[in-house]
């Protein structure tokens, strides 16, 4: 494994609750640009990082490997003081927050994951994997891929525009590589029974990661797991329900015990 890299990132709020946000194959940070105006920053405070081979991490060499992917997250709470914290995933950033609590479960106070991908990976079938395969030099397998995982729903600007920002915010090597680890490593042996709380996220019409693959994968390895459908949203929830999203994932990291530990010490006196 290449060096920890400190992942460039941006801070929102002041809250005394930590919480680290991972983006997806197919965006840098910025798919999280929609959920930003509207989260509890008086409650929260919200890294929201760029891995290796996207946003301003586009250059960055390594392995691009979602194991990769959990120690540079280790590496930037480190930077950051952060002890403890919860974490947020999308899609393949879900496979890297359940490495992060694989590799230090001390640490995690809650885990969410936005259409996660499972940490067993996601078998594709030839012809899917083909398409997958396919995206990191053809735009216009993106665009199928994005338009599958919506249910066909979005109009037309809006696929065009995150094709655009995929290929402009990431490298193409990388973006293939990236597919190998979160698609095809299986470690789910290595959080399975983890005690701590876990928030899955679905949209009801995405039918790759949908509420029924996490009722076999995410509900069964975590004793204390939540699962969520959103009824009108496909695999992007920041993009297409994002106060919803926002609402329920905020209630979830509120209901944190700790919360009350950091209400307390905020409000202590010297």
């Amino acid at each position: 494994m290449t060096a920890t890299l400190v992942l460039p990132h941006e801070l929102h709020g002041d809250g005394p609750h930590k919480v680290i946000a991972v983006h997806g194959w197919l965006a840098d940070r910025s798919a999280y640009a929609p959920v930003l105006p509207d989260l509890d920053l008086a409650s929260f405070q919200y890294a929201v990082v760029d891995l290796r081979g996207y946003g301003e991490a586009r250059d960055a060499s390594g392995a691009y490997t979602t194991a990769e992917g959990a120690a540079d997250v280790l590496a930037l709470a480190d930077r950051l003081g952060w002890e403890r914290f919860s974490l947020i995933g999308h899609s393949m950033g879900g496979s890297v927050v359940q490495r992060v609590l694989a590799a230090a479960p001390e640490r995690v106070r809650r885990l969410v994951g936005v259409s996660p991908v499972p940490a067993s990976g996601l078998p594709l079938p030839p012809e899917q994997w083909e398409l997958f395969a396919g995206a990191a030099g053809t735009p216009d397998n993106r665009r199928v891929i994005l338009d599958t995982t919506t249910g066909g729903r979005r109009p037309a600007g809006w696929l065009d525009r995150m094709v655009r920002r995929s290929v402009e915010r990431s490298d193409a090597k990388a973006f293939r590589a990236w597919l190998d680890s979160w698609a095809g490593e299986d470690f789910h042996d290595r959080i399975e029974g983890s005690p701590v709380p876990a928030l899955a996220v679905v949209g009801a019409l995405d039918p790759a990661l949908s509420a029924e693959l996490q009722r076999a994968t995410w509900m069964r390895w975590f004793p204390n797991a939540e699962l969520v459908e959103l009824p009108s949203c496909g695999h992007y929830a920041m993009d297409e329900t994002p106060l919803d999203l926002i609402r329920v994932v905020e209630d979830f990291l509120r209901a944190d015990a700790e919360n009350t530990e950091d209400t307390e010490d905020a409000g202590a006196k010297p």
